[in-house]
């Protein structure tokens, strides 16, 4: 059975969370308007599912191209010479103003992917398909598309939401350990910044999650969407309430940047940054500590590390901070939290406090 959630706008379309959608064509071809299809996909992603998403296509629509494209996997490959790859073979394919996207993979995939149908004669169309739990419950909603450079994160992009997302509950059997668990860091953010009562059923169902039933996993993925979908409709250029969603990210981008490829990954990263965001708050908006500590409990049980690496400086994590895109011209800007459930944007935080919390 599919769950399907709504995401509202001026370019609404579906999210749909259930078992099988990586073969059901007929679903997929819906979002196909042209002859040519451009199926981009990683290295560890692509011997699975590519040649399935392909032929399911191609049994509903068998006049349209669709061709497979391989990304090297990792974060690593989240590069400007990645999006360059894809123009040109979306140039090979002669791909129209009608053309499809199909981002087929992690996070990284979505968002190189996405940036490269939203750069293609100025923006064609865009099917998430998302292989990961953190990109079902983040990445493939909302539209932000970007690759990085080696001074941060997500430097370049642009804003360009899909057509739909199929988020396939069975392709996170073959997700590996320490990839699933990541993604339960977003998972947990949305209720720490929106909802307590999402946050007291995920330290119910912990466990359930962990061992990948899939009933729990379908409500937690689809109860995730909507609350991202509810906050980038009221904000689709993250002017106001879409900030929240950074929560714990403006100290996740840089320690992911310092640390090099071979320390946290994303979802780590946002867990420790999520702990050390709860800490400042109860440094300058004295947020409840207890509260603090849920979140660090809950984060643990999903075997997700909670404090900074010891070899990474916090000054100059600050400095990296400071070019992070949630930087103003008048300084920094948190997402800090009143006590769990309630978050909110707050600008002119003393580079005293953060250097207190990162030590």
């Amino acid at each position: 059975m599919t769950t399907v959630v709504d995401a509202g706008g001026t370019l609404p379309y579906r999210i749909h969370v259930g078992a099988g959608l990586v073969d059901d064509g007929a679903s997929l071809a819906e979002h196909v308007r042209g002859r040519h299809v451009l199926i981009v996909s990683d290295s560890n992603v692509a011997p699975l599912y590519a040649p399935r998403v392909a032929a399911a296509l191609q049994r509903e629509l068998p006049g349209v191209q669709a061709i497979v494209s391989c990304m090297a996997a990792g974060e690593s490959a989240k590069t400007l010479d990645a999006f360059a790859e894809l123009m040109r073979e979306l140039a090979d394919l002669g791909a129209t103003r009608d053309a499809c996207v199909v981002a087929l993979g992690g996070g990284v995939v979505g968002d190189v992917a996405g940036f490269a149908a939203a750069c293609w004669m100025r923006g064609i169309d865009l099917v998430q398909l998302p292989t990961s739990l953190l990109a079902m419950v983040d990445s493939s909603v909302g539209g932000k598309t970007a690759v990085d450079l080696p001074q941060g994160k997500n430097l370049v992009g642009a804003f360009h939401p899909p057509r739909a997302v199929f988020a396939d509950i069975t392709t996170l059997r073959t997700l590996p350990e320490r990839e699933l668990r990541a993604g339960f860091a977003e998972i947990v953010k949305y209720g720490a910044i929106a909802d307590a009562g999402f946050f007291r059923w995920l330290e119910s169902n912990a466990n359930g999650l962990i061992r990948r039933d899939e009933a729990v996993l379908t409500e937690a993925i689809a109860r995730s969407c909507a609350h991202k979908a509810a906050i980038v409709e009221r904000d689709p250029f993250e002017q106001g309430d879409r900030a929240l969603l950074n929560f714990g990210h403006t100290f996740a981008h840089p320690i992911e940047t310092q640390q090099g490829s071979d320390g946290l990954n994303h979802g780590e990263a946002v867990a420790v940054g999520m702990v050390l965001a709860a800490r400042l708050s109860s440094a300058v908006r004295q947020a409840p500590e207890a509260d603090g500590d849920r979140l660090r409990d809950l984060l643990a049980c999903f075997g997700l590390p909670v404090t900074l690496p010891s070899r990474l400086s916090p000054e100059s994590l600050l400095q990296r901070m400071q070019l992070d895109k949630k930087a103003t011209a008048t300084g920094l800007r948190f997402v800090l939290w009143d006590r769990i459930g309630v978050a909110r944007l707050v600008t002119n935080v003393s580079d005293a406090a953060v250097l207190k919390v990162l030590r």
